[in-house]
């Protein structure tokens, strides 16, 4: 049988495991000091951490074809132009290639950033400008408004991204941005209220802001076709281990306050699923057959009865386990589906069984699995359908039995009228002479 199977995942091919080689390009060598919590929850996870300045001139993601990193972290907010062979170019031809990327900029952003943030589907706010909440801002705020107290409700509704949910709100003083609504890739992980916007501190508003409302994007993620990730966030200050110990009350009367922000757990999911420890599916064994039956056939006939089967796994905690969902479809396509049933799981492995259409030619086997938070997974099986040979069909139809009584009847009544014909013979009489 000329069945080809083809199952596309495209997180990882070979296996996902935790943790990976890991780039950190930074301002400078204190930011490592300043937000040293977010680093050692990385390497307690796995991660083979290398920190070098933004602007070295060894730096290098690529060397003879192959990356020398999987995952990539840019601190370096201010930065005017990377060092060694690194640029916007390279950073996207990164992605291409299926390499994950964490951003975090400031009020002192450079054109790099803004760069890379244009190419994913965001626009930064201009320099000097910060996200302004003359209402959700915290006590700690220094008269500015720009100590934006963030409250769990404006976060996205993806466990995956952003671990379970909390009351607990986030603190964030950084640049705003927007997404650009063409892109349906990108995800408003966290929004300013409705009264935020992002305008220059010192200034009066003298036009309209850049971004207004839960326009404001205070983080936005970007799951690439390949599965590749990318999370730009607008605070450098929101994995710091100030703001991850900081206390938070809002500057409201009777506002409550928190021991402890939300920063720490927020930032953890989040680097969790960036870094593809989170939400990661994967494809395995893949069956068909007649019901019945437990081999696939050469090529299947029109009405059949058949069943499907396909494994499907997913990483937690480093280690493949069956996955659990309820909405996993398969799908029966020549051009367009002919079959849309949801699969039922059983024994881990994922089960549909339907009958075939009264259609012939060339069909696939069709799982396209895309949800948030989830990487993508793609299944095709392609099989041939035939129509019934000349000896399965039946050998009387009861909806032709009309047309055979018809055809019997003119027979008779052509035997009727030979015979008529034949023997009849009229009587005649002699002529006188």
């Amino acid at each position: 049988m000329a069945s080809r199977v083809l199952i596309v995942l495209l997180a990882a091919l070979v296996g996902v495991h935790a943790g990976g080689r890991t780039l950190v390009l930074l301002d400078n060598l204190a930011i490592k000091e300043s937000h040293s919590v977010f680093f050692k929850s990385l390497a307690d996870r796995g991660f083979d951490l290398t920190f070098k300045t933004a602007d070295d001139s060894s730096l290098a993601l690529i060397k003879y074809g192959e990356f020398l990193f999987e995952h990539l972290i840019i601190f370096a907010p201010s930065v005017e132009e990377f060092g060694g062979n690194l640029d916007t170019s390279a950073l996207t031809e990164f992605i291409d290639g299926g390499g994950n990327i964490l951003v975090a900029a400031s009020s002192e952003i450079g054109e790099p950033i803004r760069e890379l943030a244009s190419e994913c589907g965001v626009e930064f706010d201009e320099e000097k400008t910060a996200v302004i909440d003359h209402l959700n801002y915290d006590l700690a705020d220094e008269g500015q408004h720009t100590l934006i107290v963030a409250d769990p409700e404006n976060l996205i509704d993806v466990k995956n991204i952003v671990g379970t949910k909390r009351d607990t709100p986030i603190l964030f003083r950084g640049v705003g941005m927007v997404a650009d609504t063409d892109n349906p890739l990108v995800l408003d992980v966290l929004t300013g209220s409705s009264t935020s916007y992002s305008f220059y501190p010192d200034e009066k508003v003298s036009e309209y802001p850049h971004a207004v409302g839960k326009n404001t994007l205070l983080v936005a993620a970007l799951q690439a076709r390949n599965n590749a990730r990318v999370v730009f966030t607008g605070s450098l200050e929101l994995f710091s281990d100030e703001f991850f110990t900081a206390s938070v009350q809002k500057a409201l009367a009777g506002a409550q306050k928190h021991d402890k922000s939300g920063n720490e757990a927020f930032a953890l999911a989040l680097s969790r699923w960036v870094f593809k420890e989170e939400g990661v599916l994967r494809g395995g064994v893949v069956s068909h057959h007649r019901k019945g039956e437990q081999e696939p056939p050469t090529a299947y006939t029109v009405m059949e009865e058949v069943v499907y089967s396909i494994v499907i796994e997913q990483l937690v905690n480093g280690k493949w386990v069956p996955f659990d969902a309820t909405d996993v479809q398969l799908e029966f396509v020549r051009i367009d589906p002919f079959v849309r049933t949801t699969m039922q799981r059983k024994g881990g492995k994922f089960v549909a069984e339907f009958k075939l259409p009264d259609v012939y030619g060339v069909f696939q086997y069709r799982v396209d699995y895309n949800r948030l938070g989830y990487t993508h997974l793609f299944s095709t099986t392609q099989v041939s359908v035939r129509p019934f040979t000349h000896t399965q069909y039946e050998r009387f139809i009861a909806a032709a039995y009309p047309y055979y009584a018809s055809a019997f009847s003119m027979m008779f009544g052509l035997f009727v009228f030979s015979l008529v014909f034949l023997h009849h013979r009229e009587d005649t009489k002699e002529k006188a002479e």
